[in-house]
């Protein structure tokens, strides 16, 4: 056990309040007290209590019955509910919007390949042993409504202080006991700011996979952390630099490279992503339109052509990478809301670098609002930031090119209404105006009147819609006729 020196970031501890309300502290002091249980506070609490980050869950082990002692404070507290989860031997109650979740120490043992370890009741120290990072071993104990000296068996308070990430044990056996603690590192890493012990990065790369056998659930709870972070672009590079990245997006890794024929080169991918990663990270924390600029080019390897005298092409790549991107979503079990946003925004993202790179016409404008709909704003965002020239003139037209493109939204929008518009009659009314049933004829008809409305032929209402109707029926039953 440590014993506080005179070192200046540990005497910065002594005068640290650690963020808990004064009650829920004295409610599992009392109840210390009281069962004869020690109790102790650990953790990503106590990590970032000293790191000086509010903490808004707050976790207390228990040498003893954890179910017990939560029922004990949840009773000294006026709490009533108290979720318990007799199989894992841990129990939470929430206080004035604070999770307190109680938990027996415990050792853990893992059989090879397996992901159900047998459980034992044990000391602190055994179960500080078994966490992922020194940084997150460390404890401090409840002793009489007070918070006592931190606890720190493996060094975990230096490490801290040298931002350093690394292991109670040997990184070899902490990764395969529980792969998803890989991806933790790389969340710690990237959120933090820490840097990774090398030995603890070498064991990534020899375990990385391992991460096969953790469920689509929990690797993608981590990823949209990592890609929420402040820094998601060493997130995703120290992904692909210790192999996970192909493990779990081998689509994004498949970027990588640069090939040359006839000595004309393309840039490569993977670099150019994460730079368009860096570029929208600062415009936007929004996880849907971080992921989609992680994205927005996956369907460029597969479509990437050498076409002589015109140098390398990657047509429709953005309808492949919309393709490429649902079969990513149902791999990791994503929401079909999630799904639908970036498959849009990977769909169009070069309809807006198209139309800026020529005279901007109303008709491919409404087209954009139509198809765009709430996600305009998104894709322009993105699109700026898929600007990562490095020759300051083109990058200042490129720029002044979408400012235009965005007046123009901006006027056409205010204009013709057309943001997720849906026509002013619908295939009920056809269907009522011909007598007949859904079927092909509807259909076209339906698409010549939005055609219309999105060329500029006729305005956006019913009545030029209504007559544009009728116009068609006729020349529908001449054509039978």
């Amino acid at each position: 056990m440590l014993i506080l020196t005179s070192d200046k970031f540990i005497d910065n501890l002594r005068i640290m309040k650690p963020q808990i309300d004064k009650e829920i502290l004295s409610a599992v002091s009392r109840s210390a007290e009281d069962t004869g249980m020690k109790c102790y506070a650990v953790g990503g609490f106590v990590r970032d209590f000293l790191l000086g980050i509010k903490s808004q869950d707050i976790d207390f082990v228990i040498e003893g019955d954890s179910i017990e002692f939560a029922e004990k404070t949840a009773e000294l507290l006026g709490r009533k509910k108290v979720v318990k989860y007799p199989r894992f031997k841990t129990a939470k109650i929430v206080f004035r919007k604070q999770s307190v979740e109680f938990v027996s120490a415990r050792s853990e043992k893992y059989k090879p390949g397996s992901r159900k370890p047998s459980v034992a009741n044990s000391t602190i120290y055994e179960d500080l042993l078994r966490r992922d990072f020194t940084v997150n071993a460390l404890a401090i104990p409840i002793v009489k409504g007070e918070f006592g000296e931190v606890i720190d068996y493996f060094d975990g308070l230096s490490d801290l202080k040298k931002k350093i990430l690394r292991t109670p044990l040997d990184p070899d056996i902490t990764y395969s006991d529980d792969p998803l603690r890989m991806l933790r590192c790389i969340r710690f890493a990237s959120v933090l700011g820490f840097r990774i012990d090398r030995s603890s990065f070498e064991a990534l790369s020899r375990n990385a996979d391992k991460i096969r056998m953790i469920s689509a659930e929990r690797i993608s709870d981590e990823f949209f952390k990592m890609i929420s972070s402040s820094s998601p672009v060493k997130a995703v590079y120290l992904m692909y630099k210790c192999g996970l990245l192909d493990h779990i997006f081998p689509e994004i890794t498949a970027l990588k490279g640069i090939e040359e024929i006839n000595g004309v080169r393309h840039k490569d991918g993977f670099i150019h992503t994460l730079k368009v990663l860096y570029n929208i990270s600062g415009t936007t924390d929004k996880k849907e339109l971080r992921t989609a600029a992680l994205m927005h080019d996956i369907g460029k390897p597969s479509t990437k052509y050498f076409r002589k005298g015109q140098g390398w092409t990657f047509h429709a790549h953005d309808e492949k990478g919309s393709e490429m991107f649902k079969a990513i979503a149902k791999r990791l079990k994503w929401s079909n809301e999630l799904t639908d946003y970036v498959v849009k925004i990977i769909r169009l993202h070069h309809r807006p670098i198209s139309l800026a790179q020529e005279e901007v016409t109303d008709s491919g404008v409404r087209r954009l609002l139509f198809e765009g709909g709430d996600a305009v704003e998104d894709l322009m965002l993105l699109c700026r930031a898929d600007i990562t020239t490095a020759n300051k003139n083109k990058l200042k037209k490129y720029l002044e090119n979408f400012d235009d493109l965005t007046t123009k939204l901006q006027e056409v929008e205010e204009k013709d209404r057309l943001r997720n518009f849906k026509p002013p009659v619908t295939g009920d009314d056809i269907m009522k105006a011909l007598n007949e049933n859904a079927g092909p004829k509807i259909g076209r008809i339906k698409n010549k009147i939005v055609e219309a409305i999105l060329n500029g032929d006729i305005e956006n209402d019913r009545v030029s819609a209504e007559e544009l109707m009728y116009s068609l029926i006729r020349e529908e039953k001449s054509e039978n006729e």
